[in-house]
């Protein structure tokens, strides 16, 4: 039979293990990438590991004290006792006031440094390519942003004072055991396996169960996040008792990976508890007979039995950051991957020029899969004009909008645009401030019709929004809501309908007083009469305007109309444009 391993042996054949998979590898630059946050605020990280330390130091004391103390009453020597009873109730208070500062400072730090790494990942996902964005659903990055983030915000600010403060804690006991009795010393060392036991169990499977777990409850947040943003549909089609269902699915799910890293979490804990137990009835067999023999006295046992709960809690402490390390790993990788993902390159001129000239020359496009959506575009757009874009769903239309947004880069082509000073400027997300864009859908937040407006004009005036909202035809209904353009409007422009609100989103793309409109079937949301208005009123700023439609009756008023259909492009004639508007 093969002789079991020595614990120190097994920990090396997993740490070789780990190091041949490029785990290890993994957990080590995950925690250098947290560790870089807490540069910023590593005054307060050593503020934080000093508080411990002299806490630490207070608990030592004070069961030294109490050791004294109870030697005094046991001796009847009155001339210690009121000393020691004094330096006992200082020692108490120290530890209540250093633990309470402690705690408060925690709390600052714990904020700021969330805080930071929030606003670190919120930007970078803003500004994130929307190609890279766009994979990721709503309730997963919901989860990342809240959950993840707050592990990684505990780890970078209390991991290392935590493994510092545990590991003098557990100097300082054994220091002060082994100055009375290296005997017990040596039972207390007898922990020191726990420490290997644990680590070997938990850097094999925890981090596994981390990253399960969190994929679950991702998955599970995304479907109710959807749920909640379509319970008008779900409604209609009276298919609530099928959600549900669904939702039992993912219930099941996540029980059974919580129960199932319980179940470890429950074995792991009894072997600890167990080894622990041993330990300590070992110590308290060696009290008893040095106390039997007369070689030590109550207040000596009691001492050590302290400390050696003490130090027991010490190496557990230490077996405690091991979970912490794994999870914070797995947080951080979830994190790093938002990150990392690509930016959109900012611009670097100064504002734009009234007005703009657009140029696509033989333009493809295509999405992640590889198939092309666009082949062989080219058109042109100048001041003034409106161009329209027709043809059936799902050819391409919204795509070459967003081609001209940037957020998708051509395959290949020529995408210009021109400026008034005549430069000329590679279309993409650095020229994304030359355009209005009003997408398709209600796409209004919850908050006033002003703050909505503002969003993309901080500075406007009460005037300028009203003026907005007047081009866009929709003065006539906001001035008669209570609070006018302070009404408060709910998730989604809840409380106007579609019109309403596509009227308001076109005022929002006014308010940005860009030289180019981009404009995403938002005439199917209003009558003819206000398309008309609204149309009229843009032809007359002299901006840039292509707007995608299915209504005929628009092409009437555009300077020139193209077809988009399987992905290829055709300006239509004259002719082609009256008998499509006659048709209607």
């Amino acid at each position: 039979m093969q002789n079991a391993s020595t614990p120190v042996e097994s920990i090396r054949q997993m740490l070789r293990r780990v190091l041949r998979d490029g785990n290890m590898r993994q957990i080590l630059s995950n925690w250098k990438w947290i560790l870089s946050f807490t540069r910023r605020h590593w005054i307060g990280v050593v503020i934080l590991t000093l508080f411990g330390v002299i806490s630490s130091s207070l608990n030592l004391a004070a069961a030294v004290i109490t050791k004294n103390l109870i030697a005094s009453i046991i001796s009847l020597d009155m001339d210690r006792l009121l000393p020691m009873t004094v330096l006992m109730i200082l020692s108490a208070a120290m530890s209540v006031l250093f633990q309470s500062i402690s705690s408060r400072y925690s709390a600052r730090l714990s904020t700021a440094m969330h805080q930071h790494i929030q606003k670190y990942t919120f930007d970078r996902l803003v500004h994130g390519d929307w190609m890279s964005v766009r994979r990721y659903s709503s309730g997963d990055l919901l989860n990342r942003f809240g959950t993840d983030i707050g592990n990684i915000a505990g780890c970078a600010m209390t991991f290392l004072p935590n493994v510092i403060v545990q590991l003098f804690t557990v100097l300082i006991t054994l220091g002060a055991i082994l100055f009375y009795d290296p005997i017990m010393a040596l039972i207390c060392l007898i922990s020191t396996p726990v420490l290997f036991l644990a680590s070997r169990s938990l850097l094999r499977r925890q981090h596994t169960y981390n990253r399960k777990l969190r994929e679950v409850s991702s998955g599970m947040m995304s479907f109710q996040s959807e749920t909640f943003r379509n319970i008008d549909t779900l409604k209609g089609f009276g298919i609530e008792d099928a959600v549900s269902g669904q939702l039992d699915d993912w219930q099941d799910r996540n029980r059974d990976m919580i129960l199932e890293h319980n179940s470890f979490t429950i074995r792991t804990g009894a072997l600890l508890t167990t080894l622990s137990t041993l330990v300590q009835y070992t110590a308290i067999a060696y009290c008893i007979w040095r106390l039997w023999q007369g070689q030590m006295i109550l207040d000596t046992m009691t001492f050590f039995l302290q400390q050696r709960g003490t130090l027991q809690g010490a190496f557990s402490g230490l077996v405690n950051q091991i979970p912490r390390l794994l999870g914070g790993s797995v947080a951080a990788e979830r994190i790093r991957e938002l990150s990392d993902l690509p930016q959109d390159p900012q611009p670097t001129d100064e504002i734009p020029t009234p007005w703009c000239h657009i140029r696509l020359d033989h333009v493809c496009a295509a999405y992640e899969d590889g198939v092309r959506v666009l082949e062989d575009i080219s058109l042109t757009a100048g001041p003034g004009e409106i161009i329209a874009l027709v043809g059936p769903s799902g050819e391409g239309k919204t795509t070459l909008l967003r081609l001209l947004l940037g957020l998708m880069q051509p395959t290949g082509g020529v995408m210009e645009l021109r400026d008034a000073r005549g430069t000329v400027h590679t279309l993409g997300s650095q020229t994304r401030r030359y355009f209005s864009y009003v997408p398709q859908g209600n796409t209004l937040l919850a908050g006033t019709i002003a703050e909505n407006l503002r969003l993309v004009n901080p500075n406007a005036s009460d005037e300028e929004i009203i003026a907005a909202l007047e081009g866009a035809c929709a003065w006539d209904f906001v001035s008669q809501m209570p609070g006018t353009i302070h009404a408060q409007l709910g998730e989604g422009g809840m409380g106007l309908s579609e019109g309403q609100a596509q009227r308001i989103a076109i005022a929002r793309a006014l308010m940005r007083k860009a030289p180019a409109m981009l404009l995403d079937e938002i005439t199917s949301a209003l009558d003819m009469d206000t398309e008309q208005k609204v149309l009229h009123y843009l032809m007359n700023l002299g901006v840039t305007c292509i707007v995608s439609t299915h209504r005929p009756s628009v092409l009437s008023m555009c300077t020139r109309a193209y077809r988009i259909e399987d992905g290829h492009i055709a300006q239509l004639t004259d002719e082609e444009i009256r008998t499509l508007t006659e048709a209607m």
